[in-house]
C-alpha cells in the first residue's frame, strides 16, 4: 500500500496491528511470549523459543543500540532524499530482538555501532512507523 506522498506503507495484519499502530500512543509495541517472557519480532502468533501460542503485544522501552548500519546515498525513492541511514537496532529490552529502521535527527558522520538510540514515530495514514534517533546526552 502507498499513500499520497508515494511512500510505500506496510500491510497491517492482525498479528502486526499493535506494532504498526502503537506509535499513535507513543508506544513501541513488540510481541512478547507470556510463557517464557521473550520478546518476538517480527510479530507472529507463536514463540520461536518455547513454542507457546500465548503471545501478545506489550510496550517495550523504546531504547536500543545500533547493531549495524549503512548510509544510503542513492535517490531510490522520492519520499526518502539521500543521504539517510538505514540501521539494524537491538532492543535494550532483549538484545537478540532487532528491528530494521531508519535513523533520524542524526549527523550521518556520527553514527556508530553501539550508539544509543530511542524510538520516534513517523505517522503515515493508518500506521506509525518506528524510526530511531540518538539519545540526547
Amino acid at each position: 500500500m502507498s499513500n499520497e506522498s508515494g511512500r510505500v506503507l506496510p500491510d497491517v495484519t492482525e498479528e502486526s496491528r499493535a506494532f504498526w499502530t502503537g506509535g499513535f500512543d507513543g508506544e513501541l509495541r513488540i510481541t512478547r511470549c507470556q510463557a517464557c517472557r521473550g520478546w518476538i519480532h517480527p510479530p507472529v502468533g507463536a514463540c520461536w523459543r518455547c513454542r507457546s501460542l500465548d503471545v501478545a503485544p506489550e510496550v517495550a522501552s523504546g531504547k536500543a543500540k545500533v547493531a549495524a548500519f549503512t548510509v544510503n546515498r542513492h535517490p531510490w525513492l522520492p519520499a526518502f532524499p539521500p543521504p539517510y541511514v538505514i540501521a539494524v537496532v537491538e532492543l535494550d529490552d532483549q538484545p537478540d530482538v532487532r528491528l530494521t529502521t531508519c535513523l533520524v535527527e542524526v549527523d550521518i558522520d556520527s553514527v556508530g555501532i553501539g550508539m544509543a538510540v530511542e524510538v520516534v514515530f513517523d505517522e503515515q495514514d493508518d500506521v506509525a512507523i518506528p524510526f530511531f534517533r540518538p539519545v540526547a546526552a
